[in-house]
């Protein structure tokens, strides 16, 4: 994510955002929480104060983030762990020794610079590219900033962008580091290569008794027995619960009547739309479909596709421009509009296809309402369950007792493993609920478990009947599987000292041709290989290897998918003349450049925080995030 965001700087704003991130530390316990500090503050950096206020929204701003990529809100527990709330402190201490050292400098910037600033910002421009108050408004009321406050922080951020600005805005990545870096990446190597594959080693014997069994001994733990858990459950979900003959024809009747809606399709239409820059060009294309030209025609002589007119299959009610609604459904099937002036274009429509108003009979979608009421029902249900099974357990019934007070189902699945695995390798049919093959593992015979939650709406309860102990298997037992294995071994054996001797030959002189010759092989050729960009039988090991040394170089490594190998031999080597005006060189110097500046930056941030002293009030970090970090 650094690399992405370091490419996208381009403001000094974006790089002081980027170095605080990298140089954002572990904060807890930098020092107690000392001094005559207000409770509302959370942290202080020499004379500047960051208010429980600040971080409370960083934090969250944080979170939410993280959030978005786990696709799921995140617990307050798992920021935590992640790191989250240092990484906000982090941030906002490392801005406060810059604020803090601005102070002290006397730097500033004027009320006319800081509202062109703000005017010039992107994300406040309307559609015309010009600044929009109310666009300001919005973006702000989203972020839970007053425009007071979002001012005087974007002083702060134009001040400290003056102190990036002076300390590391000149920093170039010097030419010869660019030329080092440049040659490494653009590069290439050719190589030429023996593979060898299972094919060329043969079928591999099945081993003598004694190897087998000595084989079998040494990794007597690769085929051992797991634990194996039996548990019993009731689960408790809407389609358990659910009753569907309580629910009466007449109830579903009402229902349908009542979705209506739902059952019915209006008036549809296929229709295609040719848009036009003016009402002339429109009013052209018209004459030449009124002398004889279709729809098809215009189309072919403006080089437009289908996609690029059809609107689809559209209601009357979803047409944004109601004249175009009004005018695409006066037409016959097959018909052509004259042009139509729409709210921003003037178009012709032409109609492909009309699919009349249809209602779905009741009898038709009866069994499927009933099913969903009943569920429903169910769904009100389950809560009120929940807490009668809950005091039911409490007041000691047994699981059996819940399943026939309750009506439920006991079901007792066959003995699973700690991966979910059955006693024949097969997988076990296991209710979809989190935390139950965990749980079983570390739960006994007979105790009580915590419920779980099943699905959106469903809650399980289980007990574990039985325990299987691990224990050493017997060679006869898996005799197969032992022979599989130690033939696997075996195979890779001897592929690794083929090729090993394949290499030694090649280092003492002999050519990979009279190689191939010798043992049947084929000489093959990889060109133009360029570092960390595997290609073909050559994987990423096997391209490090041909950057490894000189022309010359022999390697044994495996190949790209890892059932063979290779010996491969350095042939050429190419390195392309170094051109400093070169766009790409241009892009490396920039990103280089970043780099060396951040990292300049960094330091100074982290010096500044040094010299300054930091004061953590933990106990005010704790009630912001709701964790006693202390």
């Amino acid at each position: 994510m650094l690399d992405a965001l370091r490419r996208g700087a381009g403001t000094w704003f974006a790089k002081l955002f980027i170095a605080l991130l990298i140089f954002s530390f572990a904060v807890w316990g930098v020092s107690g929480f000392l001094g005559n500090i207000n409770q509302d503050t959370v942290a202080k950096v020499g004379n500047t104060d960051i208010s429980l206020f600040d971080f409370d929204r960083t934090y969250r701003q944080d979170l939410n983030r993280f959030g978005q990529q786990f696709g799921r809100p995140l617990t307050p527990a798992e920021g935590a762990s992640l790191g989250v709330p240092q990484q906000s402190l982090g941030k906002l201490i490392a801005e406060a020794a810059m604020n803090d050292t601005a102070r002290n400098l006397n730097l500033g910037v004027s009320d006319a610079r800081l509202a062109t600033i703000i005017q010039s910002d992107p994300a406040f421009q309307g559609p015309g590219g010009r600044y929009d108050r109310s666009r300001l408004q919005q973006v702000l009321q989203a972020n839970g900033y007053r425009e007071d406050e979002y001012v005087l922080q974007r002083r702060a951020i134009a001040e400290r962008s003056q102190l990036a600005e002076g300390l590391a805005g000149g920093m170039k990545a010097p030419v010869s580091y660019l030329e080092v870096l440049d040659t490494y990446q653009r590069e290439t190597r050719d190589a030429d290569y023996l593979l060898v594959t299972a094919d060329f080693i043969g079928e591999i014997e099945d081993p003598a008794d004694d190897v087998l069994a000595s084989y079998f001994e040494d990794n007597k733990d690769d085929f051992r027995a797991p634990e194996y858990r039996e548990i019993k459950y009731v689960a408790l979900t809407p389609d358990a619960v659910a009753r569907p003959d309580d629910i009466t024809e007449e109830d579903a009747r009402a229902e349908y009547e009542r979705r209506s809606d739902d059952f019915s399709q209006p008036e549809r239409r296929k229709v295609r739309q040719m848009t036009f820059q003016s009402q002339t060009a429109a009013e052209e294309a018209a004459a030449e479909l009124a002398n004889g030209k279709t729809f098809e025609d215009l189309m072919s002589d403006r080089n437009l596709s289908d996609n690029d007119v059809s609107l689809g299959v559209m209601p009357k009610a979803d047409f944004l421009d109601e004249t175009l609604g009004e005018a695409a459904f006066s037409l016959e099937e097959g018909a052509t509009s004259s042009p139509v002036e729409g709210r921003f274009s003037t178009v012709i429509l032409n109609v492909q296809e009309v699919l009349p108003e249809s209602t779905q009979p009741f009898d038709e979608v009866k069994d499927g309402i009933i099913d969903e009421l009943a569920r429903e029902q169910a769904e009100r249900e389950i809560l009120d369950l929940l807490d009668e099974i809950e005091d039911a357990r409490a007041g000691g019934a047994l699981l059996e007792e819940i399943g026939e007070r309750f009506s439920l189902t006991v079901a007792s699945p066959e003995a699973f493993d700690a991966s979910g695995k059955s006693m024949t390798g097969g997988d076990v049919d296991l209710p979809d609920a989190e935390g139950l093959t965990a749980g079983a593992f570390d739960s006994d015979i007979g105790i009580e478990n915590d419920v779980l939650q099943l699905g959106d709406r469903g809650f399980l309860w289980y007990e574990v009947t039985k325990v299987t102990p691990s224990r050493d298997r017997t060679l006869d037992e898996v005799r197969d599987d032992v022979v599989a294995a130690w033939k696997t071994d075996e195979l890779a054996r001897r592929l690794t000292e083929t090729a090993a001797d394949l290499r030694a030959k090649a280092e003492s002189g002999t050519s990979l041709q009279a190689l191939a010759e010798e043992t049947g092989l084929e000489v093959r050729k990889a060109t133009g290989l360029t570092r960390n960009s595997p290609s073909g039988d050559l994987g990423q090991d096997a391209v490090s290897a041909a950057f490894g040394g000189p022309v010359g170089t022999t390697a044994a490594t495996d190949t790209a998918d890892g059932t063979g190998k290779l010996v491969l031999q350095v042939t050429g080597a190419t390195v392309p003349e170094f051109d400093a005006s070169a766009p790409e060189v241009a892009a490396l110097g920039q990103q280089m450049s970043q780099q060396i500046q951040d990292s300049l930056l960094g330091q100074f941030i982290t010096d500044r925080e040094n010299k300054a002293g930091v004061e953590i009030n933990n106990a005010a970090v704790s009630q912001a995030i709701g964790l006693n970090l202390n």
